[in-house]
């Protein structure tokens, strides 16, 4: 087996264990080939929103969490920031749980000297903020698209099909939802104005980016239900986005060319690698 590609630092976020659109298996393949001196986990790692009205923790959320542990145990800095859904975190601010370091927020400088405020975001959507009922009814709405999604990459799957995301799609057809994720981009650029530093990685709109933002650097992780993707920062400080979903289908196209060319008596090519 290879050994895992290494970067200064991951950051994830949304990973959302114990729901049922958690993308729990993919996940895991991504920490077996990924390490870092430190991972940031940026809000809404479980959900305890969905856990209150029903226990679902099958064996690979329970492995996700048990390969987290191990990487802290081998000496890697975990620091986790709560976010809404898994805002019962927040009365343990200041704690340290397995070689996990509980935050509110953290400043992070990367190896080039760029500093970023590491926060989930929630605390500037403001549905989540003032009317909690109605993020509670937007959360259901989208629990039903993730289902239909769910069933709907079952029956692509039968046919050869790869992953789509419903929920993923409608966020950049939407016109409300273009909106609100870039009301959410402005709000977060100016907390990081406010905080002095050079930028701002978050989560929690499920929207992964790279992008200057009124003058800040704008970074969003995205998330482990509907994008699969991370953010890793380099050895010499750059921020790159990794996503998991077209790692995984420029893979499985590789190997469907493989078989092909082993057919047409061809050499084989090498398997795509996270940038």
């Amino acid at each position: 087996m290879n050994e895992p590609q290494r970067f200064r630092t991951l950051f994830l976020s949304d990973i959302h264990l114990g729901t049922r659109g958690c993308q729990a298996e993919m996940l895991i393949d991504f920490l077996r080939e990924h390490d870092a001196d430190r991972i940031y986990l940026v809000g809404d790692i479980f959900d305890g929103w969905r856990l209150k009205k029903g226990w679902y923790w099958p064996q690979t959320h329970n492995d996700v969490v048990q390969k987290l542990l191990r990487k802290a145990r081998k000496g890697t800095e975990i620091i986790y920031i709560p976010g809404n859904h898994d805002e019962v975190m927040r009365s343990y601010l200041g704690s340290h749980f397995g070689g996990i370091d509980v935050r509110d927020r953290d400043i992070h400088e990367t190896a080039d000297g760029t500093r970023y405020l590491v926060i989930h975001g929630d605390q500037f959507d403001m549905v989540v903020r003032n009317a909690k009922w109605l993020a509670h009814i937007g959360d259901w709405a989208y629990t039903a698209a993730l289902w239909f999604n769910g069933w709907f990459n079952r029956a692509k799957r039968l046919w050869g099909g790869q992953y789509w995301s419903l929920s993923k799609w409608l966020k950049l057809k939407v016109k409300q939802a273009v909106n609100f994720i870039g009301a959410f981009e402005e709000a977060l650029a100016a907390e990081a104005r406010r905080s002095r530093v050079d930028g701002v990685i978050c989560g929690h709109i499920h929207h992964a980016a790279i992008k200057s933002q009124a003058g800040i650097r704008y970074v969003n992780t995205g998330d482990w239900v509907e994008s699969c993707t991370a953010i890793a920062e380099t050895e010499t400080g750059e921020m790159v986005l990794i996503d998991w979903v077209e790692i995984a289908r420029a893979r499985r196209r590789a190997k469907l060319i493989d078989l092909r060319a082993a057919k047409a008596g061809k050499p084989a090519k090498v398997k795509p690698r996270a940038a």
